[in-house]
């Protein structure tokens, strides 16, 4: 099932991309002086900038894809090293594998995103990058991060794509990293189809970036400007009618985040009321998380085994997309024939707490995550406290 952005579709997004269907307009660059030129890549890059609270965004074509201007914009260099948690999508270790880096697997904490210890004892004189990841739409312990690459004079580069949204002590997440990278796909807080977006506060890094997603190119050029090009870049250029459906979204992330919110708050109310015993949730690092998801937590595997049977779901360690036990094209990996660098249960921690936990849906109803049990963001009242009666009627004979 897609994310909640899926749900808010209506007549903004088919007007928007109607609008530019009678434009004539395809790509994203057009005659200035023409207005039937809409320019709605442009306006999603600034809307989207004023939401994060940084200067410049940067609208791509996937989330991948912005992770891989992040890691060309600040320099990264063949064999520099980029610590990343062990739990999230494949685009974290493979955008830095495609532009010649090597992802450093890091261990998560009780909130399943990096934990900052273990990235400490990670770091090695090739570290070059933080990237951790706000997974499952909950902050990272930023704060902890960034005295972190204070310390160790890295950059960090925030991977946002499930968080679309999110605050951390006052402030959007992306806005605290060098850049940080968001993605519009179809499990996302909003939907775009495929698409993603960069944004940075320091201007250098921006042109760096835009250079890298347009063939080279300086930042919103006219034409084909022969002689200004400064790197050699790829084609990671979004369109029109992507731009014009992802801004017709935009729009609506209040509305969805509180929708968001509003529903798992109820959800996690009334499983607690249940006084579970055993039973706990994952750490939230800040109240304004996305909630697209609710993660309960037992005391051991043999029970969280037992819970997962009993709602006919899995607990995340199984749930395959974003652990990396299970990228089999990352356990295989082999750079320049020397030899295998990852192995499956070479994070036991990371293991241990993703045996242990299980993925409610609140927006995301998605195998992938193991989140095959739950509510919707379109859930009533009483539809979430018939699914927290059911929780607590097919679990609580387990907690024995």
């Amino acid at each position: 099932m897609p994310g909640p952005g899926f749900f808010f579709f209506g007549d903004e997004e088919r007007r928007e991309v109607e609008d530019v269907l009678s434009s004539g307009y395809l790509s994203r660059y057009g005659s200035d002086d023409n207005p039937d030129f809409k320019q709605k890549v442009y306006t999603l890059e600034q809307e989207f900038a004023q939401l994060i609270g940084t200067r410049h965004a940067i609208a791509v074509n996937s989330g991948t894809s912005g992770l891989m201007a992040a890691l060309i914009a600040i320099g990264l260099q063949p064999g520099d090293e980029v610590l990343v948690p062990g739990y999230t999508f494949i685009a974290s270790m493979s955008a830095v594998i495609a532009v010649g880096g090597r992802p450093v697997l890091v261990e998560i904490d009780e909130s399943l995103t990096m934990d900052p210890r273990d990235a400490e004892q990670k770091i090695t004189p090739r570290t070059r990058v933080i990237m951790p990841v706000h997974m499952l739409g909950n902050p990272c312990d930023l704060q902890a991060i960034l005295d972190l690459a204070h310390k160790y004079n890295l950059v960090v580069i925030e991977d946002c794509c499930q968080a679309l949204g999110a605050s951390y002590g006052g402030k959007r997440v992306g806005s605290y990293g060098a850049l940080g990278v968001f993605s519009l796909n179809s499990y996302k807080v909003i939907n775009a189809g495929d698409a993603g977006i960069l944004v940075t506060g320091d201007s250098e890094l921006y042109r760096r970036a835009f250079a890298f997603h347009d063939q080279g190119h300086l930042p919103l050029r006219k034409g084909v400007e022969i002689g200004n090009r400064t790197i050699l870049g790829i084609n990671m250029r979004m369109n029109e009618l992507t731009g014009a459906f992802a801004l017709a979204q935009l729009r609506k992330v209040e509305r969805i985040l509180a929708a968001l919110r509003e529903k798992k708050g109820l959800f996690k109310r009334l499983i607690q009321a249940l006084d579970i015993r055993g039973l706990s949730f994952r750490r939230i690092n800040d109240p304004l998380e996305c909630a697209t998801l609710l993660t309960v937590q037992f005391e051991t595997e043999e029970l969280a085994d037992r819970v997962a049977l009993a709602l006919a779901s899995k607990t995340v360690f199984y749930s395959g997309w974003h652990v990396y036990n299970n990228m089999e094209q990352l356990l295989e990996y082999q750079p320049w024939g020397g030899g295998r660098l990852y192995h499956k249960n070479m994070l036991p921690r990371t293991d241990s707490l993703l045996r242990r936990s299980i993925n409610l849906s609140v927006g995301v109803l998605d195998p992938g995550l193991g989140s095959d049990f739950g509510i919707s963001v379109l859930s009533s009242e009483d539809e979430i406290e018939r699914k927290a009666e059911e929780f607590g009627r097919l679990v609580r004979p387990l907690m024995v």
